[in-house]
C-alpha cells in the first residue's frame, strides 16, 4: 500500500510537470525534456559501466547529447535551418577519435554504448520538439499533438498494467518480461483506441481517423518500447535503471514507451496528416 501511494504521488507530479510544460510554452517543454534527456543518458551510461565494468566517455557523451537535443529543438522551432543539423555528423566520429587516445581494452564497447545511448534516449525525446512545428497541419493547435500523444502513451501503460493484473494469464513475451500478458496488452489497446476516439471529440481539428491510427501506432510501439527496456534490464540483471522517480524507477523506466513511440508517431504526422 505504501509503495502504491508513493507511486501515485510521484506519477501525479510527473504528469503535472509534463502537461504543464506543454501548455505553458515550447521553451518550457524543451528545457524540461533536455533535463530528462541528460538524466536518462547518464542512467544509460551508469548501468552499463556498473554491470559491464567498462570505461565510458560519459562526459563527452553528455555534451554531445545536449548539443544534439538543442540543435534539433532549434531546427524544430524554425530558428535554425535544418541543414545545420549536419553539424552533428562529425561529432559522431569524435567518439571514435577519442578512443584512439584512451587505453581501454574494449573501445568498441565504449563507442557502441555512447552512440546507442544517444540514439535510444536523446534522439526520440528531442524529436518531440517537432510536434510544435507549424508545418504539420495549418490551423491545428500544436499542443493537441503532444497532449494527445502523452495521454495515449500513459493510457496504454496504465490500462495494460491494470488489465494484466486483473485478468492476465497468458504471457506476452516471457523471455523478456515475465509479468506482461496478452490480456493486459489487449486491454491496454482497447482502452487506448477508445481514448483516442474521445480525444477526437475534444481536439476537433484532427480527424477521428487520424486519432485512431495514432492510437494504434502507440499501442504497438509503446509496447515494443516497454519490452525493449525490459530486455536491456534483464540482460544486465537489474530491476530499475534509476531511482529519480520514487515508485517508478528512473528516466529510462518512465520513458521506455516514449522512446520507440515518438519517432513512429512523428513519421505518421509528417507523411500522412
Amino acid at each position: 500500500m505504501k509503495n502504491l501511494i508513493i507511486r501515485t504521488i510521484t506519477g501525479a507530479f510527473f504528469v503535472t510537470f509534463v502537461i504543464g510544460s506543454v501548455i505553458w510554452n515550447k521553451w518550457a517543454f524543451a528545457a524540461l525534456f533536455l533535463i530528462f534527456s541528460l538524466l536518462g543518458l547518464w542512467e544509460f551510461f551508469k548501468i552499463f559501466k556498473k554491470n559491464l565494468q567498462i570505461g565510458i566517455q560519459k562526459y563527452f557523451g553528455l555534451l554531445f547529447g545536449a548539443f544534439l537535443f538543442v540543435s534539433i529543438s532549434l531546427s524544430a522551432f524554425n530558428i535554425m535551418e535544418v541543414k545545420f543539423l549536419l553539424i552533428n555528423v562529425p561529432l559522431l566520429f569524435i567518439v571514435f577519435i577519442i578512443e584512439l587516445f584512451l587505453k581501454n581494452k574494449n573501445p568498441i564497447n565504449n563507442i557502441s554504448i555512447i552512440l546507442t545511448g544517444i540514439l535510444y534516449v536523446v534522439l526520440p525525446l528531442s524529436l518531440l520538439m517537432f510536434f510544435f512545428n507549424p508545418s504539420f497541419v495549418v490551423g491545428v493547435e500544436k499542443t493537441a499533438f503532444l497532449l494527445g500523444f502523452f495521454i495515449l502513451v500513459w493510457s496504454n501503460d496504465t490500462f495494460a498494467y491494470l488489465c494484466g493484473s486483473i485478468i492476465g494469464k497468458h504471457k506476452l513475451f516471457e523471455r523478456v518480461s515475465p509479468k506482461k500478458t496478452w490480456e493486459g496488452s489487449i486491454g491496454g489497446a482497447v482502452f487506448t483506441v477508445l481514448i483516442g476516439f474521445l480525444l477526437s471529440k475534444y481536439f476537433v481539428d484532427i480527424d477521428v481517423i487520424d486519432w485512431i491510427f495514432i492510437s494504434i501506432i502507440i499501442v504497438f510501439t509503446a509496447t515494443i518500447g516497454d519490452l525493449t527496456e525490459s530486455m536491456l534490464k534483464r540482460s544486465l540483471r537489474i530491476k530499475d535503471a534509476g531511482n529519480i522517480f520514487p515508485g517508478h524507477g528512473g528516466v529510462l523506466d518512465r520513458f521506455d514507451s516514449v522512446f520507440i513511440a515518438a519517432p513512429f508517431v512523428l513519421l505518421y504526422l509528417i507523411i500522412l496528416i
